[in-house]
């Protein structure tokens, strides 16, 4: 498979000087619970750098989660219940899974409930919506983003390089398979992602790369969405790495992001 390149990030949809709010993207987040109430908000800020809008949903009770968002992050949306249809309508893009619970039955209704209803949106699915939907749900508008075990829970296939190209062809998905080789294929291509380092297992890391692969989505091709994220992720952590070791944590790969997108894009 061909390794995915700085260059890449230079086929990155750019702002237009006369762009107006809401031009740029986008992105409705759905995730959260009253248990997990950190995975949105790193997922939030990520996205918060890229796109124009970002549109929030939790769970009712979660009001934890809202309260810590509007302390950690002025830049969204509140999305109620009742508004969740009219939103996702509106989005660009949905993220749907971080922090949502796998044991919470609402994961479940809400993801099938938004793939089943709103099918020319895109969707970018991680975390625990990966752990309860079905791909029979999917389209060529949909996006994964599982790790291993993941991989396994969703697909009933061992996470081989050869079976992330056989399920991204079967369900005519892009798959994005984590691990210290990210694999991304999408029904027609694939490709490899060698950029990250052992400081990215701290948790957070995959829920920055959602929201940042999520973002990327609302205006741009899915597979370069995915192939570009996955290497900015990266090549982030790696420029952290050797300013601060392994030492370094979810909210510095946030603020790390846009200044290795701003290094690529002066290559050349």
């Amino acid at each position: 498979m061909e390794k995915v390149g700085a260059e890449v990030l230079k086929l990155l949809a750019k702002p237009k000087p006369d762009s107006h709010k809401g031009d740029n993207g986008r992105l409705l987040i759905v995730g959260g619970s009253k248990r997990f109430h950190g995975a949105p908000l790193m997922a939030a800020k990520m996205a918060s750098k890229i796109v124009d809008l970002v549109f929030f949903y939790s769970t009712p009770e979660n009001q934890r989660l809202l309260q810590k968002m509007k302390e950690g992050l002025a830049e969204f949306v509140n999305v109620s219940s009742n508004e969740l249809d009219a939103y996702a309508d509106e989005a660009d893009c949905v993220l749907i899974g971080p922090g949502l619970g796998y044991d919470n039955p609402e994961t479940k209704e809400i993801t099938d409930h938004l793939l089943k209803k709103f099918k020319d949106t895109k969707f970018l699915i991680d975390a625990d919506s990966l752990k309860v939907v079905g791909p029979a749900l999917f389209n060529k508008n949909v996006v994964v983003t599982p790790h291993v075990k993941e991989f396994e829970i969703l697909f009933k296939e061992k996470p081989t390089p050869e079976n992330v190209e056989k399920m991204a062809k079967k369900w005519g998905i892009v798959v994005l398979l984590k691990g210290k080789t990210d694999i991304i294929c999408s029904p027609t291509q694939c490709q490899i992602n060698e950029t990250g380092n052992a400081g990215m297992t701290k948790g957070g890391t995959g829920d920055v790369l959602a929201g940042l692969v999520a973002a990327l989505m609302c205006k741009n091709d899915n597979f370069l969405a995915a192939c570009a994220g996955a290497h900015l992720n990266g090549l982030a952590g790696d420029r952290l790495k050797e300013k601060k070791g392994f030492w370094y944590s979810a909210s510095d790969l946030i603020g790390e992001i846009p200044l290795a997108l701003k290094w690529c894009e002066g290559l050349g």
